[in-house]
């Protein structure tokens, strides 16, 4: 669950569940010791009302807006020039044009570098490129400045960014993919299993896993079974299984005989297929 330290409460962005921030530990039960982690908004704003008392700061996430209205009044704040400092999150790079906008940072780059998203590194890249775009915009003679904080400076993605080659970074990730047959070389597809009880749903997708002759038949690799990268949503249980198929192959036919071998699935179990996956959670 995330922090959500203005509000004093635990969010869940997957389901909506909240709750109260517990005082205690509840493995241990020592009270004030709980540390969040991660560069959140809320705790960037407390590090700039302490560092920069005086400045009007206003921080730009979709989670502390009850409306669209409301959000769009603060951005019209922004505009007029009634804010020193931004606090946001990606909702500041999309679109908005801040004209005294002079100096834009973004923490903790490599955050979005990893994971299994195929497509982190082109995401992360366009990210970066909006955001540092919104510097100097305004055409006025003032020069814009925008600083990346990175662990890994001689990554292809800070490397293209600092460099400012797009092209650069678009050949060394179309040779990365081209070379593990990866989209738009070659087909992907996800499978996603989830039932309330952990050990039934790793039982099918094991006995799945078992029989893929019909996959095997059409050149199809099949990897997994394994825990989603997120496990669970409200209260069920998600197993992830990846397919990796060359561009011609025939995925659709060969994915619809393998499901046919069970006609029908366990109680509660629910299991859905994903072709050319956008999203790898």
């Amino acid at each position: 669950m995330v922090e959500h330290r203005f509000q004093n409460r635990l969010v869940c962005h997957q389901c909506g569940e909240t709750k109260p921030i517990p005082k205690a530990c509840p493995s241990c039960g020592v009270e004030d010791r709980l540390a969040a982690v991660g560069p959140g908004v809320e705790r960037l704003a407390e590090e700039v009302a302490a560092r920069f008392p005086d400045a009007r700061a206003s921080v730009l996430s979709s989670d502390l807006f009850n409306s669209a209205r409301a959000l769009k009044e603060a951005i019209a704040e922004i505009g007029a020039g009634e804010t020193d400092i931004i606090i946001g999150t990606q909702l500041v790079a999309k679109g908005h044009n801040f004209p005294r906008l002079t100096l834009v940072g973004v923490i903790d780059a490599d955050l979005g570098l990893q994971g299994a998203d195929l497509r982190a590194a082109e995401r992360s890249f366009q990210l970066m490129r909006q955001v540092a775009g919104r510097a100097g915009r305004e055409g006025d003679g003032a020069r814009g400045v925008a600083l990346l904080q990175t662990h890994q400076p001689e990554h292809p993605v800070i490397r293209a960014i600092l460099s400012g080659d797009d092209e650069e970074f678009w050949d060394a990730e179309a040779l990365m993919r081209r070379g593990a047959g990866m989209p738009p070389y070659g087909r992907l597809a996800g499978i996603i299993l989830s039932h309330p009880d952990l050990p039934v749903v790793e039982d099918h997708a094991r006995n799945m896993a078992r029989r893929t002759d019909p996959l095997r038949h059409a050149g199809i690799e099949l990897f997994g079974p394994a825990p989603a990268p997120i496990a669970r949503v409200r209260g069920r249980f998600r197993i992830r299984m990846l397919l990796k198929a060359p561009r011609q192959a025939p995925m659709q036919g060969a994915i619809s005989a393998w499901l046919a071998q069970w006609p029908k699935l366990p109680a509660n179990l629910r299991l859905s297929v994903d072709i050319d996956p956008q999203s790898f959670l």
